[in-house]
């Protein structure tokens, strides 16, 4: 598999140094593990978010992302080894806030989805490596555009009855007020570090 050539490389030593590529590459084996991951997560919460609307209007939904989210990637994590999440810029659950470096890159994601909206391509995602002295730590992360599901409860306009349940679960909500096609948030895999094979490069 090649990635992307909307993807992001980025390499961290002691400060980070973003990459480009003119033509795709092969990716590594961990991404491609990374990237199942994301889409099983992905596909999963979706199918469940789909059925719990479906059955119970959108006051369901707000129970699967609450439990059932949370309850998958942590499936995932155990399986693979890797930590599976999350994280958005505008969080509604505290637990999923992004850390530094993520909020860089959501950043970036929602630059790109603003200047091609509706890309074939595909959502943005970023490859990073964190490299220090105990070694190297690989992450992935993939953008998540806002998708017509994801306005039931994320949109701009909510019903009175979903409006209450969110602040009744999600008092420090900040969640709401997306339109199609706007960075939503990102899915997260971070590998555990391993030790580094070269040198870590010195300023």
């Amino acid at each position: 598999m090649t990635r992307p050539a909307h993807a992001l490389l980025i390499s961290l030593a002691l400060c980070p140094v973003v990459l480009s590529a003119a033509e795709p590459v092969p990716a590594p084996v961990w991404v491609d593990r990374s990237r199942a991951l994301v889409a099983q997560l992905g596909g999963e919460l979706k199918g469940e978010l789909k059925g719990a609307i479906e059955q119970g209007g959108p006051v369901a939904a707000i129970g699967v992302c609450r439990e059932r989210a949370p309850a998958i990637a942590a499936r995932l994590s155990q399986q693979s080894g890797a930590r599976v999440s999350r994280t958005a810029l505008r969080v509604r659950n505290p637990a999923n806030a992004p850390d530094e470096l993520q909020r860089a890159v959501l950043g970036q994601f929602a630059e790109q989805l603003a200047a091609t909206p509706g890309a074939a391509a595909g959502p943005p995602e970023a490859v990073f490596e964190i490299r220090s002295a105990q070694g190297i730590e690989r992450r992935y992360m993939r953008a998540i555009p806002t998708e017509a599901l994801c306005l039931t409860c994320h949109g701009a306009t909510l019903s009175p009855e979903l409006a209450a349940a969110i602040r009744r679960d999600y008092p420090a909500d900040a969640a709401t007020g997306f339109a199609q096609g706007e960075l939503r948030g990102a899915f997260s895999v971070v590998w555990p570090a391993e030790p580094a094979t070269a040198p870590v490069a010195q300023p």
